[in-house]
């Protein structure tokens, strides 16, 4: 996918495209590719897998979730890695209210380096793991009105770790490729245990692939009880709901 079909992707989806966000995906190519020599950032490198990849399949994150073109809205992003899927939407949305925890604190710099390059203003980097961060004194606990999360683990430890961030009334949504509904079976109690409702699955393809792609849409109904998140390494040790 060169840069005109991204353009053409995002004109035909009614999302923003103007000159400037194609010159910050241009730039955010750039500062990647670069920065990717030094440290293991992505093992997508190729232009038109990147533009495919990660910065669309990023933005199937509005598909999920239209509420991110609201301004001020508090999105929270958990093991964002190299900026996906937050900083492609922030790209589009510049008032969005972005938040990103990274338990590497390399990955951290990365992403410091490449919002002042970008000029993107309201985003907020923490290093730190997903367990301390929403931990029952935490300020970021049920703070945010959206969290989502791509890639990162299965959806009965990921709930764990993203539903105490997301307020009563918000959303969580999970960022799947084809495994989303045999994961979302296993997951279901623990979802329910947290103050979660599913609300819908969304299943799309990325475009010239076909790759599948699952987006897990939860409502939080009710606040997570205090005790969750367990301490860091035991949500993924010991996944809720798992026999």
């Amino acid at each position: 996918m060169d840069e005109h079909q991204f353009q053409q992707e995002l004109a035909a989806r009614g999302l923003p495209n103007s000159p400037a966000q194609l010159a910050q995906f241009k730039t955010y190519y750039s500062v990647l590719v670069a920065e990717n020599e030094k440290m293991n950032l992505t093992a997508i490198t190729a232009l038109g897998d990147v533009y495919l990849k990660h910065f669309l399949d990023s933005i199937l994150l509005t598909q999920a979730a239209p509420q991110v073109a609201t301004p001020g809205l508090k999105l929270c992003d958990v093991g964002a890695g190299a900026g996906f899927p937050s900083l492609p939407v922030k790209i589009l949305y510049p008032d969005l209210d972005v938040t990103i925890v990274d338990s590497l604190n390399k990955r951290i710099g990365f992403l410091d380096l490449l919002c002042h390059q970008l000029g993107l203003e309201r985003v907020h980097l923490f290093h730190d793991r997903a367990e301390t961060f929403a931990g029952k004194k935490s300020p970021h606990r049920e703070a945010y009105d959206l969290v989502t999360a791509r890639a990162v683990a299965p959806l009965n430890v990921l709930a764990e770790l993203c539903l105490p961030l997301v307020k009563v009334g918000g959303q969580f949504v999970a960022m799947k490729g084809s495994r989303g509904e045999s994961e979302l079976a296993q997951a279901k109690s623990a979802i329910a245990q947290l103050g979660g409702k599913l609300v819908e699955t969304i299943d799309t393809t990325l475009p010239e692939t076909g790759d599948p792609r699952s987006l897990v849409v939860i409502q939080k109904v009710a606040a997570t009880p205090k005790q969750f998140p367990r301490k860091p390494g035991t949500p993924s040790k010991a996944p809720l709901g798992a026999h």
